[in-house]
């Protein structure tokens, strides 16, 4: 084929190309980046902490996260601050059980306490929002850079432990044959000193996914792994992928996080919360590690969003095509 007719049937595929991918709107209200399309929110990312619901506690003030995420037809899949974990924040990243030094900072259980609704007095250790370096929306998709601090108030204030960059691209395309929408996750960490984060092991902290406060209930979630297991079967063993979900005003919705091969301890320790709906790749339980000065700590996901019940077959295929990014 000739160079002129090869260029003519090159740019002959892009509408088509481009009409199986939706045009990404992206709006900044106060703190908050609003990504949509078609008039209907994917996603929104809270940057500085927000307001608490009425009743509670302001100690559990938090940012640096997604939440409200919604199927394509606008079924909510996230919680946030829900009644037995106020600190759960739709979609998130953070560390439970640490040291640095000499200090124990816990960023996931953010403003928790012993008081009567288990809020504390002060908030010890946190992940905040820093600043947004970009955002962006249009026919090729949506997404944002920001820069979050993880934090350790215990021994001083505002004492740095790691530096933390989100690379989010946000987009809504049918996947074979099934509308979705998009959310590629890359957390990159680095240590904020000369002192490493050492993560001895524990059964959770990483990537946090709080589910719908309507599947609260015990029968009113589902869970399941790309081994096959439900959330009783599946707790501490290892996925590529893991799906959250239920019933949204009548339909069923929900979302699958498929775990990048680059990701340490690939596959990945999976938590999956036998009272709630809420789970987290947890690399931690598989022993002892830390984030090292100079080694910057790099995890990738991709969070696919669709309305029905899921289908393995279906979300390995999308997986399998996942893992051949960089």
């Amino acid at each position: 084929m000739k160079p002129t007719l090869l260029l003519t049937a090159v740019l002959a595929t892009l509408p088509a190309l481009r009409s199986s991918a939706a045009d990404i709107q992206v709006e900044k209200s106060g703190s908050v980046l609003h990504f949509s399309a078609g008039g209907k929110i994917i996603c929104d990312y809270q940057m500085e902490a927000g307001e608490v619901p009425e009743g509670v506690a302001a100690v559990f003030k938090h940012g640096a996260h997604l939440h409200p995420v919604y199927s394509p037809s606008g079924k909510l899949v996230t919680g946030n601050h829900p009644e037995d974990h106020r600190w759960h924040r739709g979609i998130w990243m953070a560390w439970t059980k640490t040291e640095f030094g000499e200090s124990h900072p816990d960023f996931w259980n953010q403003g928790k306490g012993e008081g009567k609704d288990k809020s504390g007095d002060q908030i010890l250790a946190e992940v905040r929002f820093d600043k947004l370096d970009k955002s962006w929306g249009g026919v090729d998709g949506g997404g944002f850079i920001s820069r979050h601090l993880f934090l350790d108030h215990s021994h001083a204030p505002d004492q740095k432990v790691l530096s933390e960059m989100w690379q989010v691209a946000v987009a809504q395309k049918e996947l074979d044959g099934k509308l979705t929408n998009i959310i590629d996750l890359t957390s990159t960490q680095t240590c904020a000193t000369d002192k490493p984060l050492r993560l001895p092991k524990y059964h959770y902290g990483g990537l946090g996914v709080r589910g719908n406060q309507a599947w609260n209930p015990l029968d009113a979630v589902t869970m399941l792994t790309s081994e096959g297991h439900d959330r009783l079967k599946g707790d501490s063993t290892k996925g590529k992928w893991v799906h959250i979900g239920g019933q949204v005003d009548g339909m069923p919705a929900g979302m699958a996080i498929l775990i990048h091969p680059s990701n340490f301890r690939f596959p990945q320790p999976l938590r999956l919360n036998p009272k709630n709906p809420q789970l987290c790749i947890a690399p931690s339980q598989d022993g002892d590690w830390s984030i090292e000065p100079g080694k910057p700590y790099v995890s990738k996901y991709r969070i696919l969003v669709f309305d029905g019940v899921p289908d393995a077959e279906w979300i390995e295929a999308q997986w399998a095509a996942y893992s051949k990014t960089k």
